[in-house]
Order: structure tokens, then C-alpha cells, then sequence
């Protein structure tokens, strides 16, 4: 059974090109010196205190302004991220969604990169082969798929790495939306795989700006800021109390974490 279990999690950056307190200066400007001895280290933290439950069949949106800290806590959740404090422990095969592009070779061709893309998302080539056909059917991109990958506009790029992605059966998928760059009528069809996708996953967490989309794949909402969880309960109570605090602090300059000194 696919499950997360986080418990007082941050997640600390130390900053050692800071002005003055750069790495590099450390070494140069105190011959025979211990980096980080006697200076105070700025630490950026971008996720703290972060302790939250998940289990097969929960489905699961990230909401929050851009800088809140969803990107991170997705990269926690995926493994990726280790806690600098606090514990993460993850059971179950994970598949990665954050950025379409990753995983994907500039100079090879599409089919190529069908098969590269795939191991990337824990697949075999085997299975891959499977579905090259319905993947070539879907991405609509013919002959294009014999040709490098650099010949590809953005456009065309998305839509063979969405075409991969929505050919998965993962336990726990961890997704962040990156459709901006397809035109529409694409989009609609690339959500019927989403929405096909998500319901195939063992455990989704989904981070998105697009209500809607949230309201059809998830049902419950955690909304953060500033690294931390505010909320976590119903998706439609998160979003309505998300949507409050966003209009009455429409001059607030968003923020990726607090800084903070550190040792």
C-alpha cells in the first residue's frame, strides 16, 4: 500500500554566496581559516515544520500563491528532497512530474526520447515499447517523431513528454502542471489523460493554479505559504479560505521562504 508519512519536516538551505559571506571569500580572504567557523551562515528555509499523513487513495492539491513553497514540498514528497529536520518516509514507487522537459534529449529523435522518458518515470523498456503506438497516436506529431528533439517547437515538446507521462501506472504521482505552452484544443485532451492518470494512481498530489482542474482530480487541499502548510482539509473549504486571504493581501510581495541566521 502506497503511503507518506512526514513528521516535523524542514527543509534548510544554507546561502554561502551571500555578499559578504560568500564560500569563495571564506576560502580566499582567511588563509589556514574553517569555512563557517566564524561567520554565521545565512540558511534560507524553504519548507518548515511540515508533518502531514497520506495514504493510497488519497488525492491531494497544492495551493498557494507562486514562492509559497509547493515546488519543495513536492520535491519532499517525491524523495528528492531529504528533511534537514524531521523525518520523511516514503512507501511505494514514485513518479516524478515537475518539469515536462526533464529527462528528454535534445539530440535524438522522439522515439528515442519515448523510451528515455519513460525510464526516467520508472518504466521498462519493455512496457515502453508497448505504448509507442498509442503514444505517437496522441501527440499527433507523425513524421516529426523520426526527427531530433531540438527540431521541436516548445509546443510539440510538451506534447510528447505529456504523451509518456499519461502512459504510466504509478503508485504515487506526484505531479506539477506544465501545460502553458500547448494550444487549446491539445490541452483539453491532454487533461482527459490527466484526469485518467490521476485515477490510476495508487496516491496523487497535484500542484496547480487552475481551480477547476484541482476540483475534478483531488479532494482534499493543503494550502501553503511562506514554506508552511496553513490548511490542510476538503479541497473546496481550502480553496474558498486560499481565495479569502488572496484577495484581501493583493499587495503582499510574494515570498519563496524566510531567511534567518543560522550556525
Amino acid at each position: 500500500m502506497a503511503s507518506i508519512e512526514v513528521q516535523g519536516a524542514y527543509v534548510d538551505f544554507p546561502i554561502f554566496d551571500a555578499k559578504s559571506r560568500s564560500l569563495k571569500k571564506q576560502v580566499l580572504g582567511k588563509v589556514g581559516g574553517k569555512i563557517g567557523t566564524d561567520a554565521r551562515v545565512p540558511i534560507v528555509e524553504a519548507l518548515r515544520d511540515i508533518t502531514l499523513s497520506l495514504k493510497e487513495g488519497d488525492r491531494v492539491a497544492l495551493v498557494g500563491h507562486n514562492g509559497a513553497g509547493k515546488s519543495t514540498l513536492l520535491r519532499l514528497l517525491s524523495g528528492i528532497y531529504e528533511p534537514t529536520r524531521g523525518s520523511a518516509r516514503i512507501v511505494g514507487r514514485v513518479s516524478p512530474v515537475f518539469d515536462l522537459g526533464i529527462g528528454l534529449d535534445p539530440e535524438v529523435s522522439g522515439y528515442e526520447n519515448v523510451m528515455i522518458r519513460g525510464l526516467f518515470l520508472g518504466m521498462s523498456r519493455r512496457q515502453m515499447r508497448q505504448r509507442i503506438d498509442d503514444i505517437a497516436e496522441f501527440t499527433e506529431l507523425g513524421d516529426y517523431l523520426e526527427l531530433p528533439l531540438r527540431t521541436y517547437s516548445a509546443g510539440m515538446r510538451v506534447r510528447l513528454a505529456i504523451g509518456v507521462v499519461t502512459t504510466i501506472d504509478p503508485e504515487i504521482l506526484i505531479l506539477d502542471e506544465g501545460l502553458g505552452a500547448v494550444d487549446a484544443s491539445f490541452i483539453a485532451k491532454a487533461r482527459r489523460r490527466l484526469v485518467d492518470l490521476a485515477r490510476r494512481s495508487g496516491l496523487l498530489v497535484f500542484a496547480s493554479h487552475v481551480d477547476d482542474l484541482l476540483r475534478e482530480l483531488c479532494t482534499t487541499g493543503i494550502w501553503m505559504d511562506e514554506g508552511r502548510m496553513i490548511m490542510h482539509g476538503a479541497l473546496d473549504e481550502v480553496l474558498a479560505a486560499y481565495k479569502g486571504r488572496s484577495r484581501s493581501d493583493d499587495d503582499r510581495k510574494p515570498v519563496e521562504a524566510t531567511v534567518v541566521g543560522g550556525g
